[in-house]
């Protein structure tokens, strides 16, 4: 059975706005799943499914177990440009998104797809490898390292394009993904991107010598998606 997953494109948002409207999601279906387990079978009501697109302003995000070292900038550096620093709730270290970045947060309940964290991580690794593939890029996984690296069997050159850091509750997900489009790279000189310090970090403009229409990379990242995870996206 295909699953109907809603798609909202939220546009360019606040980091803290995004994050609070994930969060009401995340709970709304989280707390459903709760109260379904206490009704009988015909009383409970289907939790929904959410695929949230958006981009950010200058924003740099720390995860449950990073290390607050790895952000390089003082309060004051981060003002001058622009940027602001969160510490959130989702597994991984630090990470930046910024404009020209495809951000992805699926909102899952995995019971409708596969109770597995692994292979959703590889699901969505796997959309973005696919999307790359259309753009004549070569992308792939480095084994202990989560995302989507170019040059990933060349330790010397592997670049990662894509960064990944998710949270899940009663096989519930939040926060997903950043795929850097259009990215400014310099804003990743300030920190140690996700906490290794012997890889760089590229974006699909870069790699390509040219602006890349982001609506068109994400009309295929959102096939892609689609298709991996056997859902039908739905406005």
């Amino acid at each position: 059975m295909t699953k109907q997953t809603q798609f909202i494109h939220l546009g360019l948002k606040d980091y803290q706005e995004a994050w609070d409207y994930q969060e009401k999601l995340f709970k709304d279906t989280v707390n459903r799943k709760i109260l379904n387990r206490k009704l009988p079978e015909e009383e409970q009501v289907e939790t929904k499914d959410y695929l949230i697109f958006c981009e950010h302003p200058h924003v740099y995000t720390l995860g449950k177990s990073g290390n607050e070292n790895h952000l390089l900038a003082n309060a004051a550096f981060l003002k001058e440009k622009e940027a602001t620093f969160y510490k959130i709730n989702r597994g991984g270290d630090i990470t930046y998104h910024g404009p020209g970045q495809i951000v992805g947060y699926p909102i899952l309940d995995l019971d409708h797809f596969f109770t597995d964290i692994h292979k959703y991580l590889r699901y969505l690794e796997e959309a973005v490898i696919l999307t790359l593939k259309e753009y004549g890029i070569a992308s792939g996984r480095i084994e202990g390292l989560t995302g989507v690296w170019l040059d990933w069997e060349d330790e010397r050159k592997a670049r990662k394009i894509c960064a990944i850091g998710v949270k899940s509750s009663r096989w519930v997900t939040m926060h997903g993904f950043a795929f850097n489009v259009n990215t400014n790279l310099e804003y990743f000189n300030y920190i140690v991107p996700c906490g290794i310090q012997d890889k760089a970090v590229t974006s699909l403009e870069k790699e390509m010598g040219r602006r890349i229409d982001i609506k068109e990379v994400e009309t295929k990242l959102k096939k892609h998606l689609a298709s991996t995870f056997e859902m039908e996206l739905v406005n």
